[in-house]
């Protein structure tokens, strides 16, 4: 192995460090707030949210779901819909 080999080796690996050294610059500057911010304009209004959640045991589980401006209340038990009820007595 020559000098020039050795020069050759050193500036491939100083160029790989340099690389990666940037990467992780852009990364941080422009890495998960702007992967955030592109994918956030991108998203349509879903017609499906969970209000809210309350679990009442280990096997059982309330939710209110809105869907389409009416909201349902879903019991859920041991993987499988109990029972699907309106969220309100006006609904």
């Amino acid at each position: 192995m020559d000098l020039t080999d050795l020069v050759r080796a050193i500036f491939a690996l100083a160029l790989t460090l340099g690389l990666i050294g940037l990467a992780a610059v852009a990364l941080r500057k422009y890495g998960p707030d702007a992967i955030s911010r592109i994918s956030a304009q991108k998203k349509k209004e879903r017609r499906l949210r969970i209000v809210e959640t309350l679990t009442l045991d280990p096997a059982r589980r309330i939710l209110i779901i809105e869907c389409d401006g009416r909201e349902r209340m879903i019991l859920l038990g041991e993987g499988r819909l109990v029972a699907d009820l309106p969220a309100r007595a006006d609904a």
